[in-house]
Formats: C-alpha cells, sequence, structure tokens
C-alpha cells in the first residue's frame, strides 16, 4: 500500500504544470496538416501542447481542468478587414441597416431624435447636436433610387443630419449639415460627387470625398466616449468568437486610446491596425516607425482607390451598364498612389488598398508590382521575394478583370464574402452578365494568390462569422437565396473558409507565429462551438452558437 501511494505521487510528480487543460474535444488545430486533436493543455496565455485525452492528461496537471464533451474547438476568428471602432460608435447612433423604404429611415431618424432630447438636453455646439446614422441602402427599397434632403431639412431645420449609406461611400446630409461644411451649388470637389437633382438643386446626397467635407466637421468623440464604443463592440465581437480584428483606417488620436485601454486591461481584443492615408498618422508614425504590443499591431497603411459598387463610385474599365458614360472615379490621383507605395517601401509598411472596380484593381496591382523597381532598381525574380516579405494587400478585389488575376501573386487579396452576397440582386445590372462572372471570385483570387484573408468589412455587413462562413461556402444569403448558390465556381471549401478567418488573416498580419492555429507557443486564443462547421449540414451554419470564447487563456465571453 505504502509502496503504491509512492508510485502514484512519483508519477504525478513528473507531470507539468499547466494552468488550464481542456480536454474531450474536437480541436481543429489548422496548423500545416489541418491535423484534428482531442486536448490541448495551457499555461501563462499560450498553448504548451496539442494531443490525445491520454497524451495531455498523462503529461500535465492543472487546477483547472475541462472535460467539454465532445464539443468543437476552433482558433479565434480573425476578421481581417473591418471597422471596429466605427461599429461601436454606431451603436449609439441610428441604425438604418435593413430600412426597407425611405419612409422607414424616416421614422427611424424621428424616434432616434425623440429618445435623444428625452435623456439630454442638447446645446448648441455639443457634439450630441448632430444626429448620425448608417445602414440604408436604396437598393433594398421598392423606388431604388437616392432619397432627397427635403424631409429632414423640414423636421430639423436647424440641426445637422448626416445619415451615411451601408457601405459609407455615400450619405444623406440636411441642409444644416451642408451649411456647416460651407457646400452649396458651386461647390467642386475631386474624387467625390454631388448629387442634383433636375433643375440643379442640391439633393443632400454625397458621394465619396463629398461625404468627407461633411463628416470633418463632426467634434472628435472625447476619450470617455471612444472607450465606451470600444467596449460595447469588444463584448459584441466576443460573443460571435472573434479574437483579432483589423481596423481598417484609424487615426493617431484613435489609435492611442485603443493602446491606452487595452494597457489598463479593460480592452483586451487584439487590433491589428491599418492607419488612415493622412497627413498627421504619415508625420508620426513615419518617424516613430511600427509598434507592437501582444493586442496592438501598428504597421500598415490604409488607402482608397475608388469607392464603391452600390453608389457607382466603384472605378471600372468601361462603362457601368446601368449608366450610361459612366465608368465611376478614382479617389485620388495615380501619382498618390504611386508617391505612397514607394514610401511604404522605403519606411518598411504595409500597403492595404481598397479596391473595387476593375480599374482601380488594375492600377494598384501594377503599382505594388512596379513599388519595388522604382525604389531599388531590382530583378524580376528579387522583387517576386520582396513582394512576399511586404505582404501588400488589396482590400475588397470585388470586381477583377480577367485578364489581371495573374498579377495578385505576392499580393495577398482580403476579401468579405458576404459583400457578394449582399450584392448578387443587383452587381449584374451595375456590371452586365459577362463582367460579373469576375467579380467576388475568391476561388480565382485563391488560385492566384494562394491565400485569401477573409472578413466582413461591419458595420458595412454583419460582424458574424458564421455569416462569412455560410457565404463563403454555400454562396447564400441568410435567407438560403439563392438556391443552388450565387456563381458557386467561387465557392470556398470549408477548410480554406476556416483557414482564410484564422491562418491566413493572422499571416496576412505578419502574425502567423502568434496565432490563426492553435500549436505550442502560441496565444491561446479559441473558441468552443455547438456545432462542427467542418461536418455540419448547411441548415446548421447560421445557427450556431459560440459556447465560449477565450483570450490568452482567459475565458472573455
Amino acid at each position: 500500500m505504502v509502496l503504491a501511494s509512492w508510485l502514484l505521487v512519483s508519477c504525478s510528480s513528473k507531470k507539468q504544470k499547466a494552468d488550464l487543460i481542456i480536454h474531450n474535444a474536437v480541436i481543429y488545430t489548422v496548423d500545416s496538416s489541418f491535423s484534428v486533436q482531442q486536448a490541448m493543455a495551457i499555461k501563462d496565455g499560450k498553448i504548451i501542447e496539442t494531443g490525445s485525452n491520454e497524451q495531455i492528461l498523462n503529461s500535465y496537471s492543472s487546477k483547472e481542468t475541462k472535460d467539454i464533451e465532445g464539443k468543437t474547438i476552433f482558433p479565434g476568428f480573425i476578421d481581417a478587414h473591418c471597422h471596429f471602432l466605427s461599429y461601436g460608435a454606431g451603436l449609439q447612433q441610428v441604425d438604418l441597416v435593413g430600412t426597407n423604404s425611405f419612409e422607414e429611415v424616416i421614422q427611424k431618424v424621428k424616434d432616434f431624435a425623440v429618445k435623444r432630447d428625452q435623456a439630454t438636453n442638447p446645446k448648441v455646439g455639443a457634439e450630441n447636436e448632430w444626429i448620425i446614422g448608417r445602414g440604408w441602402d436604396q437598393n433594398d427599397w421598392d423606388v431604388k433610387e437616392y432619397p432627397n434632403k427635403n424631409i429632414l431639412d423640414s423636421l430639423f431645420p436647424n440641426t445637422p443630419l448626416i445619415l451615411k449609406r451601408i457601405d459609407g461611400h455615400a450619405a444623406l446630409a440636411n441642409s444644416a449639415a451642408l451649411k456647416l461644411a460651407g457646400i452649396d451649388n458651386k461647390t467642386r470637389i475631386d474624387g467625390g460627387e454631388l448629387i442634383k437633382d433636375a433643375k440643379g438643386n442640391l439633393t443632400g446626397i454625397l458621394i465619396d470625398n463629398a461625404v468627407d467635407l461633411v463628416t470633418n466637421k463632426i467634434p472628435l468623440p472625447t476619450k470617455e466616449k471612444m472607450f465606451n464604443s470600444l467596449l460595447a463592440a469588444q463584448k459584441n465581437c466576443f460573443e460571435v468568437g472573434l479574437t483579432t480584428v483589423d481596423d481598417a483606417g484609424l487615426m493617431k488620436f484613435e489609435i492611442d486610446a485603443i493602446d491606452e485601454l487595452q494597457k489598463s486591461g479593460k480592452l483586451k481584443m487584439r487590433i491589428y491596425a491599418m492607419l488612415s492615408d493622412s497627413a498627421p498618422n504619415y508625420k508620426y508614425y513615419l518617424e516613430k516607425g511600427r509598434y507592437k504590443t501582444d493586442h496592438l499591431n501598428v504597421r500598415s497603411f490604409k488607402f482608397y482607390a475608388d469607392g464603391a459598387l452600390g453608389s457607382r463610385g466603384a472605378c471600372l474599365l468601361e462603362n457601368y451598364s446601368d449608366k450610361k458614360d459612366w465608368k465611376g472615379f478614382l479617389l485620388n490621383s495615380k501619382e498618390h498612389f504611386e508617391e505612397g507605395a514607394r514610401i511604404m517601401f522605403q519606411k518598411g509598411f504595409q500597403m492595404n488598398t481598397h479596391c473595387i472596380g476593375d480599374s482601380a484593381n488594375r492600377l494598384m496591382l501594377y503599382t505594388y508590382i512596379i513599388a519595388p523597381h522604382v525604389a531599388f532598381d531590382n530583378s524580376g525574380e528579387i522583387q517576386k521575394e520582396i513582394m512576399n516579405v511586404m505582404r501588400w494587400r488589396i482590400e475588397h478585389a470585388q470586381v477583377v478583370n480577367k485578364n489581371d488575376f495573374k498579377y495578385f501573386k505576392g499580393i495577398i487579396p482580403s476579401v468579405q464574402p458576404t459583400h457578394a452576397t449582399s450584392d448578387m440582386y443587383w452587381a449584374e445590372e451595375r456590371l452586365g452578365k459577362e463582367r460579373v462572372k469576375y467579380a467576388y471570385a475568391y476561388k480565382d483570387l485563391l488560385k492566384a494568390a494562394g491565400i485569401l484573408a477573409l472578413g466582413t468589412d461591419f458595420p458595412v455587413e454583419d460582424i458574424s462569422p458564421f455569416k462569412t462562413f455560410y457565404a463563403a461556402v454555400f454562396r447564400k444569403d441568410s435567407k438560403g437565396f439563392p438556391e443552388g448558390g450565387f456563381q458557386m465556381e467561387n465557392a470556398l471549401t470549408r477548410e480554406e473558409t476556416i483557414k482564410g478567418m484564422t491562418i491566413w488573416a493572422a499571416y496576412s498580419n505578419f502574425e502567423e507565429k502568434e496565432k490563426g492555429s492553435l500549436e505550442k507557443n502560441k496565444f491561446a486564443d479559441f473558441i468552443i462551438l455547438d456545432t462542427d462547421l467542418m461536418k455540419c449540414p448547411e441548415n446548421s451554419v447560421l445557427s450556431t452558437k459560440v459556447l465560449a470564447t477565450y483570450l490568452s487563456g482567459e475565458r472573455v465571453h
């Protein structure tokens, strides 16, 4: 008896100490072989080992050991393109997503104004004097035309108001907002448009750079308000299994707020920050260089080549099929992008460019390819290697000319599968039957680039990674339309989709050695689901529930 007890203690003492052991699971590690394991041990926020139940339980001991009864585990999902801070701010604004008419938009604005004024007493010049909303889409209305500001002028003659379209590339502003921005019938702007009615009067519709004329007049949010927005966004993202988000387009003061809140321990979400293409960001970061913590990575700049297809601001090689003599426009000059690429290359920053139309995509692909030559006059082979090191990205890559896919070698397409299933109702009207075949062409992009980073572009789309998965694999919207899927030749496999939401997204952020898969020495960022996405029937995907979200081995949801 004494000998048996001694042997038991001796064997136990040989076990390595862990902070957490998870076992009796189906763990998709997303390692190089996409292996499936049963258990894993975690210590100091990182994975020590994954393996079979026997292997892990016999090798490690921990005060906290969880039997999760056969549930499924994936690495924490990464949204490779979103607007995290803006999404949080939008939770405090007028939500116009899903509105079916302009009349419904008006009613929501009126309800918001009444509720706000009951809670506060707005003063002239105060931040909350403005009414801000986002999410309308005229393509969802019976009357598929841009609205006019006249009703808003009558309801809010003295309150500046701006309502952004779902994609953020168009907006409706009332006269009070236009006046503050100094906009009248004589105003002209490059890379944007002021829509007028048949009599030549401003309708209040602003396209692309014209939107900025108004939004630049909105007072900057206080630090407290930014903190509240970030924490609200974090809560919702953890609930759907996101552990890293790529925030596409931030200013230094916003990044400073994120960094401060993360260092306080309140903001745990990992953020890959893309700096906005703007003078204040250049002035600071090009001198100070990249910035990295375990939770924040600042090493890229976000550029905008063109606008959105839905607002006809995307820059096309040929005319829109539904608008005579109109090809859209670039948001800046060719020289601006070439100079930006040269600076990014020399300073060691990733260049991530919003490209929707085939003309914008061609311009930026050529610009990316030429940049190393311009900077150092490299040979072709050296140039290819440099491009792989730079990991420059095309954000959206939505409409690509059939002859241009080959140029994605060494360039990462960062795409959003739910854009395809949102736009499919009217995309052919904009592009025509032939050109639409090369839109939302995720499989073709994957074949050309060898990698895809997947995201949602929330709040343009829903934050749910399960909608991303469903749209990528089945090419249907949340209502199951269309039967058989939209342009199924460009559907992704389940494994490709999971990789795009994990390890490939991590690679696109230069973070594949610390996250994106559940392997030794990587962060213990993982999620427990009630559904096995690799095996479940199609109709189970969208009902998937996140049972728990862990970040660095700590349960955050």
